[in-house]
């Protein structure tokens, strides 16, 4: 089995994203299936032309893209992507569409197909804060989330696929106000790996979410 695992590169004026400095943490193979990293730009449109050459060039079984949500507090799996985008700040290459859909073929919502409950289960299971979120936002999180499941939708059917949003690193809040929550870059690593290992392992999701709450 092979996991393509995708992370953004930094926007918003910060240094670094920790999408992409916690993927590059990721071991090289998780319970037994091949861990395949690739950094995605922030930008709208290439976004998810980069994310298409990565799946066509390693038809992996599972695709799994990693975003920062700067405010929140601990790492959070997505449960769907809206055809939306409302940039609240631009891109990387300065551009900000407003109230345009994502495609203009597109269902209004696609819902992910990974085991959303497993995998907040395991990490509770291993100490860790994690919950499903039902709001990818409108920038190029949701962008990408919603162009990848459009994708399995129309061409790639047998690929399992979905987002997950990561807080700020420790090092990204010291400017910023006191109460920003933060986690350090081994957590989020960490986070993601169980986050892979439950999705590996768990072709259809469990039934009931033991421990927790959902937001």
């Amino acid at each position: 089995m092979k996991v393509l695992v995708t992370g953004f590169d930094p926007f918003g004026g910060e240094k670094v994203n920790p999408a992409f400095e916690a993927v590059k943490l990721l071991p090289d193979t998780i319970a037994g299936a091949q861990i395949v990293k690739v950094e995605i730009p922030t930008v709208f449109d290439k976004s998810g032309r980069t994310l298409e050459q990565a799946i066509k060039a390693q038809q992996p079984d599972i695709v799994i893209c990693v975003g920062q949500a700067g405010g929140r507090a601990s790492v959070s799996f997505e449960r769907v992507a809206i055809n939306l985008i409302e940039a609240r700040i631009p891109d990387n290459e300065g551009k900000q569409p407003l109230g345009c859909p994502i495609k203009e073929d597109g269902a209004n919502a696609y819902f992910t197909s990974l085991p959303l409950k497993a995998m907040v289960q395991k990490a509770h299971e291993a100490g860790l804060p994690a919950y499903i979120s039902y709001t990818a936002g409108t920038f190029v999180c949701n962008e990408l989330m919603y162009s990848l499941l459009y994708l399995i939708e129309n061409k790639y059917p047998d690929i399992r696929g979905g987002f997950i949003h990561v807080p700020f690193a420790p090092e990204q809040v010291i400017n910023k106000a006191v109460e920003t929550p933060s986690m350090p870059l081994e957590t989020i690593a960490k986070s993601l790996e169980l986050a892979i290992q439950a999705a590996v392992e768990n072709p259809t999701d469990i039934t009931d979410l033991k421990t927790g709450t959902t937001h």
